[in-house]
C-alpha cells in the first residue's frame, strides 16, 4: 500500500454510519456491537454439520461462509429446508450468509444460477461472490438479478377464478356469435325455449391473476422448533442483497495478477449499489470515495501457547497461512475468514472465540 487510506484507521461504527452499501452499514454495526470481525468458513459434508456449527459458533462470528453444492442432506424447500434454518439462525446469532459460490460465467447463465435451480441461493443468502474471468459482464448480471429480485420478492400472483351465471342463449342468435368471440373453457348443451326451438345453457369461467403484497418471509418462523428469536441490539438486516468480487487468492501459484485485481476493482466502483467489497489478501480500497469491504481467507493461529504472530505453514494442497494480526493489522483487511483451524479443533466453540479475540486485537490495535 503507497497510502494510508481513511478507511484504515476508521472505526467499524464510524463507516457503519458512511457506508453506501446497506449490507456495509449493517455489517459494520455488527462488527462494532459484537467485537468480531471473524468469518467461519464452514466446509463440511453434511447439513446436519453446516446447521449444528451455524448455531454452535454463531454467537462469535458475524459471518457465515457456504458451500451448498458441497452439502449432502441440503434440504431446498423455501420455507423449512436448510437454506432458511440457516436464516433463522443467523437472525438468532446476529451473522450474515455468505454463500462461496464464485460464479464464473457468461452474464445469462449467472442470472439463473443465483435465482432459480433447486437452490434459489438468492432466497437466503444474503452475499454471494463471483469469479470475474468471464469480464465485467457477469457482474452487471449479477446486480440486475438482484435489483429484480428486489422488486418481484414483495408481491405474490393471486388467482381468482369466477364462473358466470348461466343463461339460456337463443341458438340463432348463438350461431352469430363466432369462436373467438366464445369464453375459454365455456359449455354449452342444448335446451328448448318456450317456442320450441333449441336454446343453450353458456357458462363463463373468468381467470385473474394480479400482483399482491405479502408480508416479509423473514418474520415466518422457519426453523422447526419455532425458535423465532433475534440478536438483540441491533435491527434486522436489510433485504438487499450484496455481491463480493473475488480479487485475490490465497492459494499458491494462482493466476490473478494485477490487472486481472485492477479490473475488479474497477467493476466494483461501476456497481456500489450492489458490489459489497472483495475476497482479497490486502485492502484494495484506494481512491478517497472508496468504502468497500473486505475479506480475507487463509488465516490461522500457531498452536495455544504459541506467539500468536509466529509464521504459520501451508495445508501442503496449495493454501497458504496468514496470522490474523497479518491479515488485519498488515494488510488491512477488515475480517478474517477461518475455517478448519475452528471446524477441526477439539473445542471449536473455544478456538472459535481465540481467532475472535486476535482478529479483533489486530484491528483495535490497527485503528489506534
Amino acid at each position: 500500500m503507497s497510502s494510508i487510506h481513511p478507511t484504515l484507521k476508521a472505526t467499524f461504527a464510524s463507516r457503519s454510519e458512511t457506508a453506501t452499501h446497506p449490507l456495509n452499514a449493517y455489517l459494520f454495526k455488527l462488527m462494532d456491537l459484537k467485537a468480531s470481525n471473524l468469518c467461519l468458513s464452514a466446509d463440511v459434508a453434511t447439513a446436519r454439520e453446516l446447521l449444528y456449527f451455524a448455531d454452535k459458533i454463531g454467537p462469535v462470528i458475524v459471518v457465515l461462509k457456504t458451500h451448498y453444492d458441497m452439502v449432502s442432506g441440503w434440504d431446498f424447500h423455501p420455507q423449512t429446508g436448510t437454506g432458511a434454518k440457516l436464516a433463522s439462525l443467523a437472525r438468532k446469532h446476529g451473522f450474515l450468509i455468505f454463500e462461496d459460490r464464485k460464479f464464473g460465467d457468461i452474464g445469462n447463465t449467472v442470472e439463473l444460477q443465483y435465482t432459480s435451480g433447486a437452490a434459489r441461493i438468492i432466497e437466503w443468502a444474503h452475499i454471494t461472490n463471483v469469479n470475474m474471468v468471464p469480464g465485467k459482464a457477469s457482474v452487471a448480471s449479477l446486480s440486475h438479478a438482484a435489483s429484480r429480485w428486489l422488486q418481484r420478492r414483495d408481491y405474490e400472483v393471486k388467482t381468482s377464478i369466477s364462473i358466470g351465471t348461466p343463461a339460456i342463449s337463443n341458438a340463432d342468435d348463438d350461431s352469430e356469435r363466432s369462436d373467438a368471440e366464445r369464453t375459454d373453457g365455456s359449455e354449452e348443451a342444448p335446451l328448448p325455449d318456450n317456442n320450441g326451438r333449441k336454446g343453450s345453457i353458456v357458462s363463463t369461467t373468468t381467470v385473474t391473476q394480479q400482483y399482491e403484497a405479502v408480508d416479509s418471509p423473514r418474520l415466518i418462523k422457519t426453523i422447526a422448533e419455532g425458535d423465532d428469536s433475534m440478536f438483540p441490539g441491533i435491527e434486522e438486516a436489510p433485504i438487499e442483497r450484496g455481491l463480493l468480487i473475488l480479487a485475490q487468492m490465497s492459494s499458491e501459484g494462482n493466476f490473478m495478477n494485477k490487472e486481472y485485481t485492477q479490473a475488479c476493482v474497477e467493476a466494483a466502483r461501476e456497481h456500489k449499489d450492489f458490489v459489497m467489497g472483495f475476497i482479497s489478501q490486502e485492502t484494495l480500497n484506494t481512491q478517497p470515495d472508496d468504502a468497500f469491504i473486505h475479506m480475507t481467507p487463509g488465516c490461522q493461529l500457531p498452536p495455544q501457547g504459541e506467539d500468536e504472530n509466529a509464521a504459520v505453514k501451508g495445508d501442503g494442497k496449495g493454501q497458504q497461512y496468514n496470522t490474523p494480526q497479518k491479515i488485519i493489522g498488515v494488510a488491512g483487511a477488515d475480517i478474517a475468514i477461518v475455517g478448519r483451524g475452528i471446524i477441526k479443533a477439539s473445542d471449536p466453540e473455544e478456538e472459535a472465540d481465540r481467532y475472535r479475540s486476535a482478529a479483533w486485537k489486530a484491528y483495535t490495535e490497527r485503528v489506534r
